[in-house]
């Protein structure tokens, strides 16, 4: 199929693009930027006057499983295109682990035409118990991007080191969320005065930065390529700035959900801001800000988890973590810029060209995304960055409409996405 946009504003970090230029499309790669090229006849032409033309949204921790199966659920992946999102990580799920390579390439085999990327992680260990490692070489080789615990965290740091070794001698990567599992029992939100005041069991910062040390320290071991996903403190935040100072190779993403809001926000035990990583103190908030601001931190990730409604009807401590945010996370990137007074360029950079490049470092075989420029793949999305919306639950296409930013008035709309060169997905007007 040939596409030609026309009339929209070509907003393209990567490329360090902002103007207004015309878009061509042809056999899922963009085929000319401003010019169409020679003998180029559109199958269809998409006016995007008055939008903006971005490169498909990268989001590196997005659910879109069925729960409890090795298999995509429609709902979410119609809400990461409703949100622009054309390329996601999909991180393991305790219920169905993607602990053997035939697990991975059946789900794998699933993926259609017209449906978002998804890159999903291979468990590190079997079942994700954290005791014996999975065959993460050939769960590599059945396509998964690196190997991760997702929510489970390693207690016996023999384990963690076996399982760096085993991945720099086989050029992975391991996808890790910092938090040491002891400290973390029970935990329902960040400790601190607001958990006191309210009775919950707090999780303290030093879960964060007792797993980071020790992350860093068998990096410097091994060599093994970490990429760090959630950061939730300002502590951790200072110990990845170390870290890439001295030469780690390190990334790491921030949940949406931390960079906007904080403790307090929790209020009467409202369980739509039972997270995880929950919610810390307003000085860890301001430490995401500014980490993201100067790039210290690579992308900012939606940490889609959608929690059906009577998961959340029950006591704070009781109820499931998690919230919707695929449809999110091109607005809340945007309410960022708007609030730190930071260009829109950058704040779309933090989810496109950032994240791809995490992407590009882990698995430098697979094809570039998160740009528009000539040759590459053909996902993008047209945005109204003017345009104004309240966060409706009932409104959104995951099957979920838990989120604390329920009722928010939010700026920018996704119009239309793009993947691999064909329209796959347009907002009803």
């Amino acid at each position: 199929m040939r596409l030609h946009i026309a009339n929209g504003r070509l907003i393209d970090p990567a490329n360090g693009v902002d103007g207004l230029h015309d878009l061509y499309l042809a056999d899922g790669r963009v085929a000319a930027v401003g010019r169409a090229p020679d003998g180029f006849q559109a199958d269809r032409r998409l006016d995007a006057a008055g939008l903006a033309v971005l490169p498909g949204l990268v989001d590196l921790c997005a659910r879109v499983a069925q729960p409890g199966a090795a298999a995509f659920a429609p709902t979410e992946l119609r809400a990461a295109l409703a949100g622009g999102v054309t390329t996601l990580v999909l991180p393991p799920d305790a219920a169905a682990p993607l602990d053997e390579p035939g697990k991975a390439e059946a789900l794998l085999r699933q993926a259609q035409p017209g449906q978002c990327r998804v890159r999903p992680l291979g468990a590190m260990t079997v079942g994700l118990a954290g005791e014996t490692l999975a065959e993460m070489d050939l769960l590599g080789r059945a396509g998964c991007l690196a190997c991760a615990q997702g929510e489970h965290g390693i207690a016996d740091a023999r384990v963690l080191w076996g399982a760096m070794r085993y991945a720099s001698g086989l050029g992975l990567a391991l996808w890790l969320r910092p938090q040491d599992p002891w400290l973390s029992r029970g935990a329902a939100a960040a400790a601190g005065a607001y958990a006191e005041r309210l009775g919950l069991h707090g999780l303290p910062p030093q879960a964060e930065t007792l797993a980071l040390h020790t992350i860093f320290e068998l990096q410097r071991a091994t060599g093994a390529r970490v990429h760090l996903t959630r950061l939730s403190t300002a502590a951790g935040i200072e110990l990845l700035r170390a870290a890439k100072r001295e030469g780690l190779p390190v990334t790491a993403d921030v949940s949406a959900n931390s960079l906007h809001l904080c403790d307090v926000d929790i209020g009467f035990f409202d369980t739509r801001f039972h997270l995880s990583p929950p919610l810390r103190g307003q000085r860890d908030r301001q430490a995401i800000q500014a980490a993201l601001a100067e790039g210290l931190v690579d992308a900012l990730c939606s940490d889609h988890a959608p929690v059906e409604a009577r998961a959340k009807a029950m006591p704070f401590p009781l109820s499931e973590p998690g919230a919707t945010g695929l449809e999110l996370l091109l607005s809340l990137a945007l309410k960022w810029a708007r609030d730190a007074r930071r260009p829109v360029a950058d704040a779309l950079a933090r989810v496109t060209s950032g994240p791809a490049a995490v992407l590009a470092a882990i698995a430098p075989q697979a094809a570039p995304v998160g740009q528009l420029g000539v040759g590459a793949q053909a996902d993008l999305c047209l945005a109204d960055l003017e345009a104004e919306w309240m966060v409706a639950p009932g409104a959104l296409h995951s099957r979920s409409g838990q989120t604390p930013f329920a009722g928010m008035m939010l700026p920018g709309r996704v119009r239309a996405t793009v993947v691999g060169g064909s329209l796959a997905w347009e907002t009803p007007v």
